[in-house]
């Protein structure tokens, strides 16, 4: 086995160990603390202790919540730096996050839904819609969905739709205090049923997005290039697209917008496997629910009895990496 293969499977093997590591903090640590003896009891036998029903029935869903988040941020955040050349692109900056919230503020203020598992399906509608938009306002002119059009319209559509969405809490008092709660991002209080409105988007997101590591790759080398190797490049863009849109939309409709984590972990990926799509894209999968599972965990412990929410600790932790990502860019560039 060449060297190369074997180091990053050696990576993507520890990148697993560390995602068991995190899911049985999630389970274990919180107001009230659970042994890990008693966390595997817990879902392996049941019972009908305090412990065991605080494990299944509060930090199960919630942990499979963040999993499934993580996994959709992470992946949908590789895919858009892979498809816009951008690597500053993530679901937030590009607006599909905003078009989320839009689906949410008008699922409450027109339709009277006060529900999470109602949020959902606004908001998907609204990620899907502000990535339908993003993209045809690049695909308009000369030149077609190049990267930069990609990554200005989408600058530019998240500017309105936060505007927007301003525009309706600003004039709705009982809707800015429903929305505050969802827009502030959180994995906390989520239900069984949660996870069952998402689980198919993020699978076939996922899937998706792996079928087209072939054309990421291609895509890197520049549009010319790909199309000399047999690619269809609008065809791949738009798949690659319609990937990252599922996947946010599932991710931003269960918990919330959450910053950070499509954009830091497929750099932190490429960091440990290079920058193949067929070895970055799992790596990201992995990485993503570590790090939201980790940042939900010192969360829950930094004030406690109180818990900060996911969305704040991704950015805190974010922030310094985003940091450190223009200084060292900076520095290649001088």
């Amino acid at each position: 086995m060449a060297r190369p293969t074997r180091r990053r499977i050696v990576w993507l093997a520890g990148c697993l160990a560390m995602l068991l590591i995190a899911l049985l903090l999630s389970l274990a640590v919180g107001s009230r603390p659970v042994a890990p003896g008693e966390v595997v009891r817990a879902l392996v036998h049941g019972g009908a202790s305090d412990d065991a029903q605080v494990v299944r029935a509060m930090r199960v869903p919630r942990t499979v919540v963040g999993v499934l988040a993580g996994a959709a941020l992470a992946v949908a955040g590789t895919v858009m730096q892979g498809v816009t050349r951008n690597p500053i692109a993530e679901p937030g900056i590009l607006g599909v996050s905003q078009g989320a919230s839009v689906g949410v503020v008008c699922a409450i203020t027109f339709f009277g839904v006060h529900t999470l598992t109602g949020y959902v399906w606004f908001a998907f509608a609204g990620a899907a819609l502000a990535a339908c938009a993003v993209y045809a306002v690049a695909a308009g002119g000369r030149g077609g969905a190049s990267p930069v059009k990609l990554a200005l319209s989408g600058a530019a559509m998240n500017a309105f739709l936060a505007a927007v969405v301003s525009a309706i809490v600003t004039t709705n008092a009982r809707a800015l205090d429903e929305f505050r709660f969802w827009q502030v991002g959180s994995i906390d209080g989520q239900s069984s049923g949660i996870v069952g409105r998402i689980w198919p988007f993020v699978l076939v997101g996922l899937v998706l997005s792996a079928l087209l590591a072939r054309g990421l790759d291609a895509l890197a080398l520049g549009d010319e290039t790909a199309r000399g190797l047999g690619h269809n490049v609008v065809l791949v863009r738009a798949s690659g697209a319609v990937a990252a849109t599922v996947l946010t939309g599932a991710a931003v409709a269960a918990a919330g917008p959450i910053a950070f984590t499509g954009l830091a972990v497929p750099h932190i990926a490429r960091a440990l496997v290079g920058t193949g799509h067929r070895w970055v894209l799992p790596v990201a999968a992995l990485l993503g629910p570590v790090m939201l599972l980790v940042s939900d965990v010192l969360g829950r412990i930094v004030f406690p009895p109180a818990e900060v929410p996911v969305a704040v600790m991704t950015a805190l932790l974010g922030v310094p990496f985003l940091v450190a990502l223009v200084r060292r860019r900076t520095a290649v560039a001088a």
